[in-house]
């Protein structure tokens, strides 16, 4: 159970998943082709924008601001599996972002991400990708009933509460408190399938944040990469991502790929069941907040191993993880 466990925490960190950090639409940093259109979205522009009035337009701004807004903040995320505290911050350089999330009691642990504003689709889309913020509060307005609550004080600022509801019984629900000033997000209750508070993430101190006075770069327009596997089921909104999920904690025999909705993320592992190296009991697994769905099955003779994680019901990351289908192999071997 020990390795299992050593495993599991592995895979949560490769998907990016788990609450730890407050959600931040962020593709990874990647050698650019010297032929890249080198997008920008200038941050500027937020400093003249209206303030927000409906639901969703205070969620994209929320996202933009998660982008554009260089801060160091002092949070605390309780959940089941306790109370911890930690330190965070985000900066730009030359147009990248920069996340860093350390924890300030328990286990030593330190979180660092680079990137650029992430695209709602892949290059080979029907319709061309946009910047997550805008596509991604389009898709997500087709899942979710959004709705304002009343103004609140969070970590000394005032504050507008979001309430995120699914329409129907396929993902979860939140509720987010957003900056009046900035609309960056201060506090987020992720809310299962029958309302109940399970994690709540609380930012305590906000330390004057400062709008970048630039632009930030938008992720290349990327190509799907090639997988012999895919699901044949997913809950109804769920596409998959443009980013980059190739990592050097794990070989090339080890498939990743995430799908999300716009608020709600799964990611799904498959690796072949090698002699002597560890694997993962099938069945449930809970980490912290998120859950773990492992399946092992065979193909063409062959033990695979899938995995899929996420803070979504079990029974939908169960039905993905049994829908999975690989392409049947042509005559010559390709």
């Amino acid at each position: 159970m020990m390795k299992a466990g050593r495993t599991l925490c592995r895979l949560a960190v490769l998907s990016g998943i788990g609450g730890l950090l407050v959600s931040l639409p962020l593709a990874a940093d990647t050698p650019r082709d010297t032929e890249s259109v080198n997008e920008q979205f200038d941050c500027r522009q937020l400093a003249d924008w209206d303030a927000p009035e409906s639901p969703i337009d205070w969620f994209e701004r929320s996202l933009w601001a998660n982008h554009c807004y260089i801060f160091q903040a002092r949070a605390v995320r309780i959940g089941i599996d306790g109370v911890r505290t930690l330190a965070l911050s985000h900066d730009i350089q030359d147009g990248v972002e920069r996340e860093v999330a350390r924890f300030l009691d328990g286990p030593q642990v330190f979180l660092e991400r680079r990137g650029r504003i992430g695209r709602l689709g892949w290059a080979d889309g029907q319709e061309v990708a946009p910047a997550s913020p805008a596509g991604v509060a389009r898709h997500l307005d087709q899942f979710y009933r959004l709705g304002l609550g009343s103004g609140e004080r969070i970590a000394n600022r005032s504050a507008v509460r979001l309430d995120i509801e699914p329409l129907d019984g396929l993902r979860f629900g939140q509720r987010v408190w957003l900056d009046a000033s900035t609309a960056l997000p201060l506090k987020r209750e992720l809310l299962d399938d029958r309302g109940r508070v399970v994690e709540t993430f609380q930012i305590t101190e906000l330390q004057s944040p400062q709008l970048y006075e630039g632009g930030v770069f938008l992720d290349d327009l990327r190509v799907p990469p090639q997988q012999s596997w895919y699901p044949e089921w997913l809950p109804e909104g769920f596409v998959g991502q443009p980013v980059d999920t190739r990592s050097d904690r794990h070989g090339t025999e080890v498939g990743h790929r995430i799908y999300s909705d716009g608020l709600s993320t799964l990611s799904l592992f498959v690796e072949p069941i090698e002699e002597g190296r560890e694997r993962l009991i099938p069945g449930l697994h809970r980490l912290g907040i998120s859950l773990a769905v492992v399946r092992h099955v065979s193909v063409d003779d062959k033990p695979m191993q899938v995995v899929v994680m996420g803070e979504l019901p079990p029974r939908v990351l169960a039905q993905v993880a049994d829908s999975l289908a690989w392409e049947a192999a042509s005559d010559d071997g390709e």
